[in-house]
């Protein structure tokens, strides 16, 4: 009730002055409004906005201590314990693996010092070399005992950013050997960090039905990505020129699907099905089955367990999916290849509409050759032919050479062993030696069973009998 000495505006401002103040809530968009322009160092805005807004938030939403006393405690540490991903700029993308922004990468360069030997031939062996260029061919153990002992690396390049070394005199001492591979190690370095750079991927995002009229140009990887274009509205309302009518004259045959046997499935049975729908758009005339067989072949597919049981109707359980559109179909089996082919799972095998492929198999790696002993003489047997990539030039040659022994005289080559146009364009390190660097589907190269196919009789020739085998 207003006092008879006092004013009506007197009490009011009085009235306004006693009443409590509430600090409003602010918002990341005012936060970031009332940033100064100045300029800011990289990795920091984050952290930098989420310290100026945190007091705000905990004033207001916090519960009373009353509460807190009764057991529901607030969780003040998920803001710390969620630390925020470093955003890299395409012009930043190079740092040193030890002092990275990414702790994904700190761990990774951790490995590599626990795990990596120095390659200076100074130091002693430590396992036999694995390829002509590998640099640990170079040490030798003398009978002396003058070499050091072999030490973990730990001094990094300033070039590459990737520990190469145990020291700098050693680093220096072998500079030359390291500069034939510091430029991939550099590219390495920073496709790891664009990586987990945090940006959106425009490269993930994949077109959709290719139009008839503009195929795409599959001489490289500049040429498919520039001539692959979406198919627009207005071809997808009317169906595909196949000569086909609706009365009886129109009937025409439909093909058999290709059927694609990826054998040793490993990475390529968990990629995303838009990848290999892909394969569907750019032949929209034909339809594709592709079975991925192998032990591994469930690999990083753990939302998909447990498997389906095995059934008279599906002996071998295996996974099918149909539903990727009219064009495409993918079944997997957790079984090896020669158990399926024992079984006469997937005949008859049509050499004009079937077809193997073996990404990285090892055919002539020591460690992995004796899993193929039993498949390669059934692969040979079907007649099909038989696509296999590499990651180096000599993983190329010593899978040719097992081929060839094993085979005895029944396989021709198709295609001779080169590097694959359409090969990984990001190279791989191998954090136990960071010398050996890979590049997937580097190489290819193809073969199948021998073919005896009757011919006319024209007589000898001069040159004597073809060379036919594998050198046909």
């Amino acid at each position: 009730m207003a006092a008879p000495n006092i004013c009506s505006k007197c009490l009011r401002q009085a009235l306004r002055s006693s009443l409590p103040t509430r600090v409003p809530r602010r918002t990341f968009a005012a936060s970031a409004s009332k940033t100064p322009s100045t300029g800011r160092r990289l990795h920091q805005a984050s952290r930098q906005r989420a310290a100026a807004i945190e007091p705000q938030r905990s004033t207001v939403n916090d519960p009373p201590p009353e509460t807190l006393a009764r057991g529901q405690q607030a969780n003040k540490d998920a803001p710390q314990r969620q630390s925020p991903r470093a955003l890299l700029r395409p012009n930043n993308l190079f740092h040193s693996y030890t002092r990275s922004p990414s702790p994904e990468i700190r761990q990774r360069a951790a490995f590599i010092r626990q795990n990596a030997y120095c390659p200076h031939p100074d130091h002693q062996p430590t396992r036999q070399p694995t390829s002509p260029f590998d640099p640990e061919g170079r040490k030798t153990v003398e009978a002396g005992g003058a070499q050091q002992a072999p030490r973990h690396v730990s001094h990094e390049c300033p070039d590459c950013g990737i520990p190469v070394s145990c020291c700098e005199e050693h680093f220096v001492d072998d500079y030359g050997s390291h500069l034939e591979i510091c430029d991939l190690l550099r590219q390495i370095n920073e496709d790891d960090h664009d990586l987990v750079s945090g940006r959106f991927f425009p490269e993930f995002e994949y077109p959709g039905v290719q139009i008839d009229e503009a195929q795409v140009n599959l001489t490289n990887w500049d040429t498919s990505l520039q001539s692959r274009v979406p198919c627009p509205l207005r071809y997808t309302l009317h169906p595909p020129r196949s000569g086909a009518g609706i009365d009886v004259k129109g009937i025409r045959p439909n093909p058999p699907p290709m059927r694609l046997f990826v054998l040793g499935a490993r990475a390529e049975s968990s990629l995303p099905r838009e990848v290999w729908l892909q394969l569907a758009h750019l032949f929209p005339r034909a339809t594709f089955h592709v079975i991925l067989i192998g032990p591994e072949a469930m690999a990083n597919r753990d939302n998909e367990f447990p498997l389906p049981e095995r059934t008279p109707a599906n002996p071998f359980g295996a996974i099918v999916e149909d539903r990727l559109g009219g064009q495409m179909k993918i079944s997997t089996y957790v079984e090896y290849f020669h158990t399926l082919h024992a079984a006469q799972h997937f005949y008859p095998y049509d050499p004009y509409f079937d077809c193997f492929v073996l990404f990285h198999p090892g055919l002539g790696h020591p460690a992995s050759s004796h899993e193929w002993t039993e498949t390669l003489p059934q692969l040979l047997e079907t007649k099909v032919p038989v696509l296999c990539t590499g990651y180096t030039e000599f993983d190329m040659e010593r899978d040719i050479a097992w081929v060839k022994e094993q085979a005895k005289g029944e396989a021709d080559l198709l295609m001779q062993a080169g590097e694959n146009r359409f090969r990984s364009l990001r190279w791989d390190l191998n954090d136990a030696d960071p010398g050996d660097v890979s590049c997937g589907n580097w190489g290819v190269w193809a073969f199948r069973g021998k073919r005896y196919e009757a011919d006319e009789y024209r007589g000898k020739r001069e040159d004597g009998e073809g060379s036919g085998g594998w050198d046909k």
